[in-house]
């Protein structure tokens, strides 16, 4: 199977405008997630995906291959789905523009879990270490079953012992926001309305599972750092010069 991933890069974000065009260490957000993008060994090829002429021009100044998409877009998903109409690859990985971090080896993790083909989509998830991170509605929380195929994703803090509960504390898993699809799921996905379960937590796999999507997570001892706001550059820049 052909696998390609697409970074979705708006300018117009609400919290960060510009965002995938600040400079980390000299080098824009975009320009570290597509450099960490294209040392995949399993993704054949990286595109930026955007609506705005100017993170096209500077991918393209870098080397890189951008397209242009629709500025109604009201997500990444819609956006890489546009994109992943006019090419001919097996799986898309859908690695965000604001995360200068990305490891190869969790694009190559992310593919791998379609090659269960009961699978539609593939995510991954970490092992929560701080307390804190459990009770953090910003922090996304998933269940999943023996074989690895989610059951449910929560803001909240899911599982919740019942009291008088015998069992020890459960593992908490957070959610890591990087998907892989095979493609004819991904047009599928995109094409689908927003459902309740989807509006009420502000989740959008939720959507997938509430139409019987089959969504497989694979645990990732990686870290990543990502750039939401200006406050947090900062913080990730001490972790690029931590992982260099």
């Amino acid at each position: 199977m052909t696998s390609a991933v697409i970074i979705p890069a708006r300018y117009d974000s609400t919290r960060f405008p510009g965002k995938p065009l600040y400079p980390l260490k000299g080098i824009p957000v975009v320009q570290h997630v597509y450099e960490n993008s294209k040392r995949s060994k399993l993704a054949s090829e990286v595109f930026v995906a955007t609506e705005s002429e100017t993170i096209f021009e500077k991918v393209t100044g870098f080397g890189g291959k951008a397209v242009m998409t629709s500025e109604k877009h009201l997500s990444g998903t819609d956006r890489i789905a546009e994109v992943a109409l006019g090419i001919d690859y097996d799986i898309i990985v859908n690695v965000q523009g604001d995360e200068p971090l990305i490891r190869p080896e969790m694009i190559d993790d992310v593919i791998t879990l379609l090659y269960d083909r009961r699978a539609s989509i593939g995510t991954l998830v970490s092992k929560i270490k701080e307390q804190k991170e459990i009770t953090d509605p910003n922090i996304v929380k998933a269940v999943f079953d023996k074989e690895g195929f989610a059951l449910y994703f929560s803001r909240a803090a899911i599982p919740v012992p019942a009291r008088h509960s015998e069992i020890t504390l459960p593992d908490y898993y957070k959610h890591i926001g990087i998907y892989s699809y095979r493609k004819e799921a991904l047009i599928s996905f995109a094409s689908m309305e927003p459902t309740k379960l989807e509006l009420t937590e502000k989740l959008e796999q939720l959507r997938a599972l509430e139409n019987g999507m089959k969504i497989k997570v694979r645990e990732t001892f990686f870290e990543t750092c990502g750039v939401d706001t200006p406050e947090d550059l900062e913080r990730v820049e001490k972790c690029l010069s931590t992982s260099l």
